[in-house]
């Protein structure tokens, strides 16, 4: 090492350091505001996950609730409302998919896989928004006891499967799962 070189830190070297430092403190600073908003408000937070409880349910009952902002149909079908819906040939479907978030996205529209699941296929639970163009059908209405959106005609049976009408598919059933045997978590 010659006597010129310095392995020392300067004042300089001290001084590009801090003022780089003070660079990026400040571009964080005036960034965060911007990310920061872009997270949820605690209302939708709040939202994310009902709880309901459907004690009171008796068979041939429904109740709809509230969940980011879309009503929820939740049934207890009678024994014949199950065996009518198990009847049903995939065949005969204008929609062969489940649209149930709760197993896979290729699953048939079977009565089982549209329903709560084994020990409780009497329970269904689907999001209430007719496929076509999003209105609210009406429950145990229509050709097949389902739901009937009078809007356009669309008539789903008593699984919320699309039967006839102009939509194009299987009302959706969103994620759930019985938290007790009557208390029903959404989300």
């Amino acid at each position: 090492m010659s006597a010129t070189e310095s392995t020392e830190p300067t004042r300089r070297d001290f001084l590009y350091i801090a003022t780089g430092m003070a660079g990026v403190v400040g571009v964080g600073a005036t960034a965060w505001p911007f990310i920061d908003q872009m997270r949820p408000d605690a209302s939708t937070l709040a939202l994310s996950t009902v709880e309901v409880d459907v004690a009171s349910l008796e068979p041939g009952m429904s109740l709809t609730v509230k969940w980011r902002g879309k009503p929820v149909f939740i049934r207890n079908r009678t024994d014949k409302e199950v065996e009518e819906a198990k009847a049903v040939s995939i065949d005969e479907l204008k929609d062969p998919l489940a649209r149930n978030a709760n197993i896979a996205a290729d699953a048939q529209a079977t009565d089982a896989d549209r329903s709560a699941g084994e020990g409780k296929e009497n329970w269904l639970v689907m999001i209430g928004v007719c496929t076509h163009l999003g209105c609210i059908p009406l429950g145990q209405s229509g050709e097949f006891g389902g739901w009937f959106c009078p809007c356009h005609g669309s008539v789903y049976d008593t699984a919320g499967r699309i039967r006839k009408g102009p939509a194009p598919e299987n009302m959706a059933v969103p994620v759930f799962a019985f938290t007790s045997d009557t208390k029903i978590r959404i989300g």
